[in-house]
């Protein structure tokens, strides 16, 4: 199985900074020291010291690591008496090889120790330092990825609510326009239940996910105003234009449902003449997407109503698409027009 990850997070970044880090050392000693002093054995001390630390920071690496796993919290005064512990292992270490390879001739004597006790307590300092830091920062990173995933499942189990809302609520009008028509026209009836089921089988699909192309939203649209066409006949009449390129813009499946649904019932029904619906597609100078659903009347019977579509229509919007998205109810010259505007990103 191959790994997709990019190469900089397959990259193995402790043992870099391990071997970048110890390395440094024997790389500072030559930089400090004479010239004629740089012999194969005080090389090889350097490199003494280099795999000594290797050794030692690894295994208290993997002390550390399995104290975190467990979910002991490591203080710092256990910290500070591991580096003098640390610091001390590798003084004699180092102590070993200067009497294996005698860099410097024999040793005599101990006034170097508190020296070299100084210099390998203050590189376990660093080490432990940089060590705890990189621990905290990758501990404040798992924090803020779990905060994340927790806001969108809550995000999630939102909008899910959300669209159960607005279902029942379609189908319950729905079904009353059923009801009326079954007693009069059985066949404009039946033919009324098979765009139903058509819209039915379109809700389902569609609340599995948080946006759908408006083509399809288009598609279920036709399919409710074919209902409704059959029970207001020629009292309904309806355009739909969408602009060039726009069929593929990601909504909430029912938004646009949902306004149609009001333009029938405020505009339509309300109305002994009737009314045209205008469903209309456009893109911006600004990159932004208007979907206008306007129908003749006046905002004023909105007013006794629960208003759970558009409330319920905006929040999902909000929630699908971000803030940036937006749904106006405006008046005009005796049309009301419900306009949902999109980020260009949608």
């Amino acid at each position: 199985m191959t790994d997709d990850r990019p190469l900089i997070a397959r990259l193995n970044w402790y043992w870099l900074f391990q071997l970048a880090g110890w390395m440094f050392l024997p790389v500072l000693l030559i930089a400090m020291t004479p010239g004629d002093s740089h012999t194969p054995r005080m090389l090889g001390i350097s490199m003494w010291g280099v795999a000594a630390g290797l050794l030692i920071s690894d295994t208290w690496h993997r002390l550390l690591k399995r104290q975190i796993q467990n979910g002991v919290r490591v203080s710092w005064k256990a910290m500070m008496a591991a580096i003098l512990v640390l610091g001390t292992i590798h003084t004699a270490v180092q102590t070993v090889g200067y009497l294996v390879i005698k860099p410097f001739g024999e040793v005599h004597g101990v006034a170097w120790v508190p020296g070299a006790l100084m210099f390998w307590w203050g590189v376990y300092l660093v080490w432990n330092t940089f060590y705890m830091a990189v621990q905290s920062l990758r501990r404040a990173n798992r924090l803020e990825q779990e905060a994340l995933r927790l806001e969108i499942s809550a995000k999630d189990a939102e909008l899910r609510a959300l669209q159960a809302q607005v279902n029942p609520h379609f189908f319950f009008n729905s079904m009353n326009s059923v009801r009326a028509l079954v007693y009069e026209d059985r066949d404009s009836a039946a033919l009324m239940i098979d765009q139903l089921a058509s819209v039915m089988r379109y809700a389902l699909q569609s609340g599995q996910h948080d946006t759908v192309p408006l083509a399809a939203e288009i598609e279920a649209v036709q399919a409710y105003l074919a209902i409704e066409k059959i029970r207001f006949e020629e009292r309904m009449q309806v355009s739909v234009e969408i602009g060039l390129g726009l069929e593929q813009v990601r909504i909430p499946p029912m938004a646009l449902q949902t306004l149609v649904e009001n333009a029938v019932k405020y505009g339509v029904e309300a109305s002994a003449t009737g009314s045209e619906i205008r469903i209309r597609a456009q893109r911006m100078d600004d990159g932004k997407i208007h979907i206008e659903i306007a129908n003749l009347g006046a905002i004023l019977p909105f007013a006794n109503s629960t208003k759970v579509g558009l409330v319920n229509t905006r929040k999902r919007l909000a929630l699908a698409l971000g803030s940036s998205a937006s749904l106006d109810l405006t008046e005009n010259s005796g049309w009301v027009r419900a306009t949902m505007t999109l980020p260009e990103a949608a």
